[in-house]
């Protein structure tokens, strides 16, 4: 069961995420919070998988900021953020934070759940329309996979998680994340299994 704190500041956005959510037998609504500093706090007393974080609140702490702190706490829960925001620098500036993922909120609910199902258990997720967003900005000559890049995607493909990764290059899971970002980008795809096959298709690996 995946015990999920929703984290946005408008109460509309979360009753209709809770409707979503709450059809899964397997994903479990412990809570939700208005404020990125409530969610640090509801964190750091209950145990959570999940917490959908919004990017912006009305006021006072950052998502990214809430993220980054969240990651640092001693049972830290996985971040999927969840927000209207779609600008390069806020993607990757949540990514560099520490969060799993990053969706948009018009993504489809079939889309949202896969997601939450992937970002609880750490691994990399990226909404469509947004790894379609930082492809075309990174479509150049120049935007072939680098070197490190390409080491990552083969351990991506030997079955190994980011941390496992990350202790195999000496890199922490964060950075990790962001090489895998980048090659989501730059491949045209939103997901591991998607990053593979097309790396195949290219012979990058």
């Amino acid at each position: 069961m995946i015990r999920l704190l929703l984290a946005d500041d408008h109460a509309i956005v979360r009753a209709g995420l809770r409707a979503i959510l709450e059809e899964s037998d397997d994903i479990d609504v412990v809570g939700e919070v208005a404020t990125a500093e409530a969610a640090i706090a509801y964190c750091t007393t209950t145990d959570v998988d999940l917490v959908l974080m919004d990017l912006r609140f009305g006021s006072g702490t950052s998502g990214v900021e809430a993220t980054a702190t969240l990651r640092d706490l001693p049972n830290a829960p996985n971040v999927l953020v969840v927000t209207n925001y779609d600008t390069d620098s806020d993607i990757l500036t949540a990514i560099e934070a520490g969060a799993c993922g990053y969706l948009l909120k018009d993504t489809p609910p079939a889309e949202l759940l896969a997601a939450v199902r992937t970002a609880a258990v750490g691994q990399s997720v990226l909404s469509p329309a947004v790894a379609s967003k930082l492809m075309t900005r990174v479509r150049k000559p120049e935007s072939s996979l680098s070197p490190r890049e390409i080491e990552v995607l083969g351990l991506v493909e030997a079955g190994m998680s980011n941390r496992a990764i990350g202790k195999a290059l000496y890199l922490s899971e964060t950075t990790v994340k962001t090489h895998l970002v980048h090659i989501y980008a730059k491949l045209g795809v939103n997901s591991r299994t998607s990053a593979i096959a097309r790396a195949r298709e290219l012979g990058a690996i």
